[in-house]
């Protein structure tokens, strides 16, 4: 028998509310395209109060971050890393190219190429989403993308070791330490020291949401994430918990 504890609240999501979303991440996207970095060191620093010399972090800060994160931490990274590769290996081996000669000259197939590059959106902010990075990074690396690049707000004003972490382990082969509208902005469009990615990957907030919504067709996109819904089922005999999770995005 189920009994309800307590009914979820419909969010109630004005037309004033969606315009007032719509119309800031069309302001920041073409600050973006017009002005480049400096336009994103301007959002950045509006929004996040964290402006450097340069958003790109270097070999030295990445290999100092992650030092800095406990070992049980790294090895519970690398343990949830191995389960995303090792499925994502599989189902890239799922995908077969094929040619067939249906007619004598006539050949029919097709086959499977990985995009170029790719952008991984990583949330951080108030509640860093380390596992993102695994779902994001790590699968494109299994496909066969080229070029992965990377970003993640900083937290609290500084960046956030472990999701540093999370990405370089995953494989990512530039990371910059950037989020919001700007960052998404900056991967598709490209500033005077990013280069534009083919696709963008991975959630975020609504303003996330509505900037990969309207990049899209300049980029590609995966899907547009919507909020992850969790639920804990607690045995209070034996202490076993078993989890059922469903997420409308990626992460």
């Amino acid at each position: 028998m189920i009994t309800l504890l307590k009914a979820a609240r419909q969010a109630e999501i004005s037309d004033a509310a969606d315009m007032k979303v719509r119309a800031t991440v069309e302001s920041i996207i073409k600050s973006v395209r017009e002005s480049g970095d400096n336009a994103v060191r301007e959002f950045s620093s509006k929004f996040d109060n964290w402006a450097p010399a340069s958003f790109r972090l270097s070999q030295e800060q990445m290999q100092s971050l992650v030092a800095s994160v406990p070992p049980e931490t790294i090895a519970d990274i690398q343990f949830a890393q191995d389960q995303v590769r090792n499925f994502a290996k599989h189902q890239r081996s799922a995908l077969v190219d094929i040619e067939v000669e249906t007619l004598p000259g006539v050949f029919l197939g097709h086959k499977n190429v990985p995009v170029e590059s790719v952008g991984c959106y990583v949330p951080g902010g108030r509640s860093p989403m380390v596992a993102s990075a695994h779902m994001s990074i790590v699968t494109a690396k299994v496909a066969g993308v080229k070029r992965i690049i990377a970003c993640t707000p900083p937290t609290a004003g500084a960046p956030h070791a472990e999701t540093i972490a999370a990405m370089v382990m995953a494989g990512a082969d530039e990371i910059y330490l950037m989020g919001g509208v700007q960052a998404i902005a900056a991967m598709a469009l490209g500033t005077e020291t990013i280069k534009p990615v083919d696709m963008l990957v991975g959630p975020g907030n609504a303003y996330v949401a509505e900037a990969k919504r309207q990049l899209y067709g300049k980029v590609g996109i995966d899907l547009f994430a919507g909020p992850t819904e969790v639920l804990v089922l607690a045995d209070e005999n034996r202490g076993r918990r078993n989890g059922c999770h469903r997420s409308t995005g990626p992460g």
